[in-house]
């Protein structure tokens, strides 16, 4: 299983980056994927959470309303569209699935190996 990101890069602040994720070797399917942020000395935390069958979304609060997920199934890729970006977003995001509650958190069978979203002030 291989998950591909791609999209990351440098924008400044209120401006707006899509990131995709595009799975091979499996597919989305019967999952419930997820992305992930992690900034320097912080953990990692779910930014968004999406169950492929039945497309209900969740997100956490620092990002609702300015983040969204959505699909490509026929690509098997799934996208985070980040609206409004504030410097606090800055880090390196990675797409996961096949997520599991896991002691206090959200994990993953299967991550990405993650892009960096640089927002400038």
């Amino acid at each position: 299983v291989q998950l591909v990101e791609s999209g990351g890069g440098l924008v400044q602040a209120g401006g707006s980056l899509r990131l995709s994720c595009a799975a091979s070797g499996r597919t989305f399917g019967g999952d419930i994927m997820g992305w992930f942020r992690q900034a320097p000395g912080k953990e990692r935390d779910v930014v968004g959470r999406f169950n492929w069958n039945s497309g209900i979304a969740a997100y956490a609060d620092s990002v609702k309303g300015r983040f969204t997920i959505s699909r490509d199934n026929a690509e098997n890729t799934v996208y985070l569209q980040m609206n409004n970006l504030k410097p606090e977003d800055t880090a390196v995001y990675y797409c996961a699935t096949a997520l599991y509650w896991y002691g206090n958190n959200w994990s993953a069978r299967y991550w990405g190996q993650g892009t960096q979203v640089t927002v400038s002030s």
